[in-house]
């Protein structure tokens, strides 16, 4: 089953391309079609991790070779905590020695760390050259590879340093999963509940109707696609109405606020990216509930799905209240000294607001510590 999904945007618009199989035929589908085809540069520099790169780096290769492409490779090591500058270089110094022209392409072949560095490296290389993302993680597949957001990590935050920069392609091959590690396909299982909560009631009551999200083995191919396309549709939709985050785009952060600090005051080592965002939606919720914005009802509906997901629904042991509060001020959402929180109203709607009041947040993660 095979499905595209355009991303209609002024200057850059680009599909969503969802296909089992897919990754053999990468080079094709760079290319185009006769009627309107890619103008991709002749040049590729691939771009993932040895873990990735063992399972599906000659696939990918022979492919772009077999389509006319050259190609060379940078490898990067595995893990958030090397989502830096310094590690950033590497790219950098790989397309330098490889003389990648304005009209090359990076590739990026992995998880949403990869996608996230190839892009930022991409928009900044030569002033901006052309990206395609091949997401091998369903985190990514779902969000991190949709919607040219990119960026490294600063010791203070997560995401600080970073750019727009819209991919030319996302290709999505569902077949890649089968090598996906449990605790992985969990986190982005996060994610998917997040479409659900704040844009697509639709999506929340197929995830309510299965009876297990722990694992791929768990779900039909049928509930597989339907978290894929519309998880998908969700993300074009809302970056084809607010590119750069100036208003709607902003719901996507829902979970991340609190979600973010928690990451970041953890190095990053004790929770993944979608079980902090899953913390962040309980936190989220238990505000939502606390300001009568929504009812506890559908916050329990909520942590229900995040529970059978196998997802973390309190905080980490050990972590300091007053940290995560210092944090949040550094998050990227900040205005005028406000933390703005995306707050659901309803199963499938979302509000941003910055009236939050700090005791509520204090006295929600009070709720949500263990032990």
């Amino acid at each position: 089953m095979q499905s595209v999904i355009p991303v209609s945007l002024p200057q850059h618009s680009y599909d969503i391309a969802i296909a089992p199989g897919s990754l053999d035929h990468l080079g094709t589908w760079m290319q185009g079609t006769p009627a309107q085809p890619s103008k991709l540069g002749q040049q590729v520099l691939v771009v993932s991790n040895p873990a990735v790169f063992e399972h599906y780096g000659d696939r990918v290769i022979a492919s772009l070779k077999q389509a006319g492409f050259t190609v060379a490779t940078c490898l990067l090591p595995d893990g958030e905590q090397h989502k830096t500058l310094d590690t950033l270089t590497k790219i950098y110094d790989a397309a330098l020695s490889n003389r990648l022209e304005r009209s090359s392409t990076f590739v990026a072949l992995g998880g949403g760390v990869i996608g996230d560095m190839t892009g930022f490296a991409a928009a900044t290389w030569l002033r901006g050259i052309n990206v395609v993302q091949v997401p091998t993680s369903l985190l990514a597949m779902v969000d991190a590879a949709i919607g040219g957001k990119t960026g490294v990590n600063h010791p203070q935050g997560k995401n600080l340093i970073g750019a727009f920069h819209q991919p030319r392609l996302v290709l999505i091959d569902p077949q890649v999963l089968q090598t996906l590690p449990v605790r992985e396909f969990r986190a982005a299982i996060a994610e998917v509940i997040k479409y659900g909560v704040i844009w697509d009631g639709e999506l929340f009551a197929q995830l309510e109707a299965a009876p297990q999200l722990d694992q791929l083995a768990n779900l039909s191919a049928e509930l597989l696609q339907v978290i894929l396309t519309h998880s998908c549709q969700a993300k074009a939709h809302v970056v084809s109405k607010d590119e750069k985050e100036a208003g709607l785009r902003a719901i996507l952060n829902y979970g991340h606020t609190i979600g973010h600090a928690v990451e970041s005051l953890t190095g990053y080592q004790v929770v993944n990216h979608g079980e902090a965002v899953a913390i962040g939606m309980v936190a989220a919720a238990q505000i939502a509930v606390a300001l009568q914005l929504w009812h506890e009802t559908n916050a329990q509906r909520q942590l229900t799905l995040l529970q059978n997901a196998h997802l973390p629904t309190r905080l980490p042991p050990d972590i300091d209240l007053d940290a995560i509060l210092t944090s949040l001020q550094a998050d990227k959402k900040v205005e005028a000294g406000q933390v703005r929180f995306v707050l659901p109203t309803q199963i499938g709607a979302a509000i941003v607001t910055d009236q939050v009041p700090t005791a509520v947040i204090r006295q929600v993660l009070q709720g949500m510590q263990t032990g």
